[in-house]
């Protein structure tokens, strides 16, 4: 049995923060019916390439252990029946623009009166401000994250993944988690909401309370960490090599391996504070060791005297390193509508009573 075997939830959530959110219950036991529009479906199906078929990677990957529902909630007939789903759902999730669902008759107020117990998330880009769209590259840009990334302040960059939807998903399945536990002992439901604003400014942590409690207004240092050195990227013989050097036990063991060992007492190096007002200096003495090996040979010695680095990796590195240290990152789902299983990334939560499973690949449009 699955963690929240029979939780029912109503998926109307869009995109990505959404159905990741719902997903990751669904892994955990949930029965999610995901609910869509006749023929047109979820954005996602359309974001492509890459293809599985004739199917978007995008849409696979946050939408398995899900049961399709195709409704046209513009109708009598499709409103009623997604009031009899959520008459009989333990949560709703949506992530329509604000004010949408109360505008079907689905808002939560409507709901809980036929569902006192319902817990009710609501996703959104700017809380009840309908007039901004919630995108997760526009919210990179006005929530600070591209101020904070790439090589240097005149080139703000995003991050190579839409991380803000991400991180807004985990959040509202937390909330989602919170409120279930709240009605196991009272009985009472609740809204749950979560914005994608709100989510980063969290998720900025550091550098958001480096602002807020001291008044300082980072910027984009590349690689470099702003607190911590070494903390960046080498070059090596090959390729690059992070250190992340995180104290003055494991700056003492990479000067060790390096043959450096009269920096980790010189005084301009000695502690986190002098080598972050050193850092220029402290790179380009390391750096002149590292580039006369291989980043793999530094990695397999560096690792085994305990000092935090790796090689940069591709993603089909990444996934590799996972399987050699026995992370099982990939699973295979069975579906007879497909001629071979559909690879996809595990849940990475690991519950030791009960494991997130695997029941069915993402749906097709019905």
């Amino acid at each position: 049995m699955g963690a929240l075997d029979g939780l029912v939830i109503a998926d109307f959530g869009r995109v990505l923060a959404g159905p990741y959110a719902t997903m990751l219950l669904g892994d955990l036991g949930a029965e999610v019916v995901k609910v869509e529009r006749p023929g047109v479906g979820d954005d996602t199906r359309r974001w492509g390439p890459p293809w599985v078929g004739d199917e978007s990677s995008y849409f696979l990957g946050v939408n398995r252990n899900k049961l399709p529902m195709s409704l046209d909630l513009s109708g009598p007939e499709g409103l009623a029946e997604a009031r009899r789903l959520v008459e009989r759902a333990d949560v709703v999730v949506e992530n329509f623009m604000p004010g949408t669902m109360d505008r079907l008759g689905l808002g939560y107020e409507e709901v809980r009166a036929i569902n006192p117990g319902i817990v009710y998330a609501s996703i959104t880009g700017f809380g009840g401000h309908n007039d901004l769209p919630g995108y997760d590259l526009l919210i990179q840009a006005v929530g600070g994250l591209m101020s904070i990334t790439g090589p240097d302040a005149a080139t703000p960059t995003k991050v190579g993944v839409a991380v803000v939807d991400v991180i807004t998903g985990m959040h509202a399945a937390l909330g989602i988690l919170a409120a279930l536990r709240h009605r196991d002992r009272t009985g009472e439901g609740q809204r749950v909401e979560v914005n994608l604003l709100s989510s980063l400014l969290s998720a900025l942590a550091n550098q958001t309370s480096g602002y807020v409690s001291a008044g300082v207004v980072p910027s984009a240092m590349g690689n470099r960490h702003p607190s911590i050195a070494p903390y960046e990227l080498f070059a090596t013989a090959d390729r690059p090599l992070i250190l992340a050097v995180g104290n003055d036990r494991q700056f003492g063991s990479l000067c060790k391996v390096l043959g450096l060992v009269d920096l980790a007492t010189d005084e301009c190096y000695a502690t986190n504070t002098a080598r972050v007002a050193n850092r220029d200096a402290l790179v380009a003495a390391l750096e002149a060791t590292l580039v006369t090996r291989t980043a793999d040979e530094w990695f397999a010695d560096l690792t085994a005297e305990r000092v935090p680095c790796g090689p940069l990796n591709d993603i089909a590195d990444a996934v590799a390193l996972a399987e050699r240290l026995g992370l099982a990152p990939v699973v295979e789902i069975d579906d007879p509508r497909r001629d071979a299983p559909l690879r996809q990334i595990a849940n990475p939560i690991r519950l030791s009573a009960t494991p997130a499973t695997y029941r069915s690949a993402p749906p097709k449009l019905a």
